[in-house]
């Protein structure tokens, strides 16, 4: 049977990004003061998680996807590739305003791609950070154009300030950004399709500003959406050492935050889960890696596998992300 899987972190270096990986969430990351992003879990193209412990230790998970199909995915059984990708960020800078495709736009793209609908859940926001999320009421595609064209895009996006624990949902289609000062948790479909509608007038390194996507943009944005507010949570499941909150439940994935200070048990439901930690410090049944799961470190709990997660002291606190 497969067991609890932990991978190799795989790192994105972007002008955005800062030192918090490795400063808050102890991600051992190198020189440099612009690590960006940490892909957790992945199978996408070259871009691969691969097992870090135990028997399978080497292998990526695509090849674990392929190879153990029945124990990983359960009900879910087969899958082409793993489909969802969970990573954490640190926006050390404003991201740029972008928008993905759903999944009948990405398979016209060549090469063909999976849409890309994701969640936030913000770990932390300094004071004054912004979420971008979503066209303010009353704009249109023709105002859009007209004020993408003269410069001006964020006039037409709804902002607000998070707060550490808010959850925003992100269709595909959603006109999105993150802002500077935010360490987030995100959920998404196992897609790197991007399109890049603006990037705040800014230039790299190189002294060259990045390529904007405008029309691809512009054709996939879902003009209905409206301005994204934080999404409201409900409690779905609780005992007198845990309690389990729904922060999104939609056809590509639901995630959940489990708040616990005595043994719970994840899985049994023949399908996989990804489990990160968010504080605290828990020790997973099985896990052939000998060491208690910390702050900001993911494991991957196949279908065939129910562990028990056990605080060391204290209360923890994770995220859990399946297929529905």
């Amino acid at each position: 049977m497969l067991y609890p899987l932990r991978f190799q972190p795989v790192f994105r270096q972007y002008i955005w990004g800062g030192r918090r990986l490795g400063e808050v969430l102890n991600k051992p990351i190198g020189d440099g003061d612009d690590f960006a992003e940490s892909w957790e879990v992945v199978d996408h193209g070259e871009d691969q998680s691969v097992v870090a412990h135990g028997p399978l230790a080497g292998k990526t998970l695509h090849e674990v996807a392929a190879e153990h199909a029945q124990e990983l995915f359960g009900q879910h059984a087969p899958q082409k590739q793993f489909p969802l990708l969970f990573k954490l960020l640190d926006c050390n800078r404003n991201l740029s305003v972008q928008v993905h495709p759903n999944d009948e736009q990405g398979a016209r793209l060549d090469p063909p791609d999976l849409g890309k609908t994701e969640a936030w859940v913000i770990l932390d926001a300094r004071p004054g950070s912004q979420v971008y999320a979503g066209l303010k009421s009353g704009i249109d595609a023709a105002t859009l154009k007209r004020e993408t064209d003269a410069g001006r895009v964020e006039h037409c996006l709804h902002s607000f300030q998070p707060a550490a624990g808010d959850c925003i949902f992100i269709p595909a289609g959603t006109v999105h950004a993150l802002g500077e000062g935010l360490l987030v948790a995100e959920i998404q479909q196992a897609s790197d399709t991007t399109f890049r509608l603006f990037d705040w007038n800014r230039v790299g390194a190189d002294g060259q500003s990045r390529p904007l996507h405008v029309n691809q943009s512009l054709a996939v944005i879902d003009y209905e959406r409206g301005p994204v507010s934080p999404q409201a949570t409900d409690v779905v499941r609780t005992t007198d050492s845990a309690k389990t909150e729904r922060l999104v439940e939609c056809d590509k994935f639901v995630l959940e935050r489990t708040t616990f200070s005595g043994p719970i048990t994840i899985g049994g439901d023949d399908r996989f889960h990804i489990v990160c930690l968010l504080s605290g410090e828990v020790a997973v049944a099985n896990d052939p890696s000998g060491e208690a799961l910390s702050k900001g470190q993911t494991v991957l709990l196949p279908a065939t596998s129910k562990p028990t997660l056990t605080p060391s002291a204290g209360e923890a606190v994770l995220l859990d992300a399946y297929l529905p």
